[in-house]
């Protein structure tokens, strides 16, 4: 069964499954807690938990607790590894918290799995005078692939390479519709 529980700040929800779902209502903490009712929307788009509380000496301390990583912790540490010990969404949706969704990964292919911030809006892809320069990286070196007319050739010559050179570990572009401007 999936569940979807509301977030407490943002009009969205999380998914979950039906067993991690039965943990996050039961465990004595999480009930005392309030944690699945006061789930919020992280500014890096996951599900985050934090509560503050008044220590005796008169400061405050703050708990911060990831839903994903609560759940890696939980339900997926035997595929943790040394290398892989970042938790991912398969999916690309960091509200998706099935289990089938979450994998631990290493450091190198969670960066490569990140947004792009490129101006053009493509990773791997730059503007230089009227073309299109195709460029990624490899062992922390960049590696040209080619000059294209569009920035959509270029985008797709990068997740040719991306592909084969990392498999399905590899970041793709999502090439988008061009505007036809009716000529």
């Amino acid at each position: 069964m999936l569940y979807k529980v509301k977030l407490k700040n943002a009009n969205e929800s999380v998914l979950l499954d039906d067993q991690v779902y039965e943990y996050l209502t039961s465990d004595p903490y999480l009930v005392k807690v309030g944690f699945i009712n006061n789930l919020r929307k992280h500014s890096s788009g996951c599900a985050v938990f934090q509560k503050t509380w008044k220590k005796a000496d008169g400061g405050y301390k703050t708990e911060t607790i990831y839903l994903h990583k609560l759940v890696a912790e939980k339900f997926l540490i035997n595929t943790k590894s040394r290398n892989k010990n970042l938790v991912g969404a398969r999916n690309g949706n960091k509200l998706d918290c099935r289990l089938e969704n979450l994998v631990y990964r290493s450091r190198s292919v969670a960066s490569r799995k990140r947004k792009t911030s490129s101006r053009v809006g493509y990773t791997g892809v730059y503007k230089e005078n009227n073309r299109y320069r195709a460029v990624i990286s490899v062992e922390r070196k960049s590696v040209h692939i080619g000059m294209f007319d569009t920035a959509e050739e270029a985008a797709l010559a990068y997740n040719k390479k991306s592909r084969e050179l990392y498999g399905d570990d590899g970041k793709v572009n999502i090439i988008k519709p061009r505007k036809d401007n009716g000529d």
